[in-house]
């Protein structure tokens, strides 16, 4: 039994492990290509690192481990957006706006849902130093214009906004406990339990809690949610900055939720969830978390997305595989080796059999290099 696994954690075999690649190359080619300086922060850091500022809400989902050299805990990152907000406060110290991608693996104590698993390839953007809705667009455009690169469908981008929440809170008075019971009924859509935890809040703050599970769908949402929710600055400013998103990108295909609060604790803006048609889990996730970096020495305006690569890999489309070519044993050919040089160099994938080597498992070999008059010339397998 040693050689099994634990629960949620799976090899990458090698046509899964091909398409991550293939993904992740294509991607983070993508970001650079809008300016996204790549990063590559460590797997391990020290857990204030990782849990500050940004890292509120991922304590439960960090594994932790206690460092031989210094004594302190540390932590498997289980995002890497609080370390790309670290390297942008504390070691770039850009006074502009700042824009980094990266990618690489992260470990959850537990699955998301029973579909995800426990070690994901995470690959994201994100833009510093600049607090206009417009990074908010330039963000979701990035990725609306990932998905497209790979060929993967958006079916729609949910679109919230976690200050509406937040000032209703503020406005009534909310006391932290049941604030953290409100919002685990909101994430529910827990429509009577939300009627009987908000019997005690004054008007119209419980009316505009008890309707915020009700305010989702196409952008007509605004216009009602600027009717029942109550006349507060925050709020009213918070439905303009949606209005704007909206009317500024409308090749995208927007929809609205302001009940949907994941990462309420660190997200501070506008938030966003990706969908693609017929998969009923998000594939990719984003918002705004202005001020993440002040634990760091920098407190910096701060919007951004991320998506699990291997779950990506399941859903777009496949590429087809590269075929190989079998070679021959090159020892001591000098022009059978130059040959296969040649080949690589240009980019074909050759397998040079060893002695005695009688197949190849993998990769599939479509071809053959065969001495033909003194030359090696490249033949079609015949399949039997």
């Amino acid at each position: 039994m040693n050689w099994l696994l634990p629960e949620y954690i799976a090899d990458a075999l090698p046509p899964e492990a091909a398409r991550i690649e293939n993904l992740r190359r294509t991607l983070i080619d993508h970001c650079r290509g809008r300016g996204f300086e790549y990063v590559m922060p460590p797997l391990l850091e020290y857990l204030e690192s990782l849990l500050t500022g940004a890292g509120q809400d991922l304590d439960l989902r960090t594994f932790k481990l206690v460092d031989q050299l210094s004594g302190r805990t540390m932590g498997v990152r289980a995002d890497m957006t609080p370390q790309a907000a670290r390297i942008d406060a504390h070691l770039l110290n850009h006074q502009g706006v700042t824009r980094l991608c990266y990618c690489g693996s992260v470990l959850h104590t537990l699955p998301a849902n029973v579909s995800a698993g426990r070690e994901q390839v995470q690959i994201g953007a994100e833009l510093y130093g600049y607090g206009g809705v417009e990074a908010d667009l330039e963000i979701i455009r990035l990725m609306a214009t990932a998905f497209e690169r790979i060929k993967l469908p958006l079916a729609r981008v949910d679109l919230g906004h976690v200050a509406i929440f937040r000032a209703l809170v503020e406005t009534a008075g909310i006391s932290a406990d049941a604030e953290g019971e409100l919002l685990a009924l909101l994430r529910d859509k827990d429509v009577p339990g939300l009627g009987v935890a908000t019997r005690q809040l004054p008007s119209p703050c419980r009316e505009a809690l008890l309707a915020l599970p009700t305010l989702y769908g196409g952008p007509e949402v605004l216009e009602r949610a600027a009717a029942q929710l109550p006349d507060v600055p925050a709020i009213a400013a918070a439905l303009a900055q949606l209005r704007h998103l909206i009317a500024s990108a409308p090749e995208l295909p927007f929809s609205l939720d302001l009940s949907d609060l994941r990462g309420y604790h660190y997200h501070n803006g506008i938030v966003f969830a990706a969908y693609c048609p017929g998969y009923p889990a998000a594939i990719a996730l984003g918002g705004r978390y202005d001020g993440a970096g002040e634990a760091f020495g920098r407190a910096r305006p701060a919007t951004g997305f991320s998506m699990d690569l291997r779950q990506v890999a399941q859903l777009a489309p496949a590429a087809r595989p590269q075929s190989g070519i079998l070679a021959p044993y090159a020892a001591g050919d000098r022009l059978l080796a130059g040959h296969i040089a040649a080949l690589r160099e240009r980019g074909e994938i050759v397998v040079e059999m060893l002695p005695g080597e009688i197949a190849c498992e993998g990769p599939d070999c479509d071809r053959k290099l065969v001495l033909v008059g003194g030359q090696w010339i490249i033949e079609a397998i015949q399949e039997d």
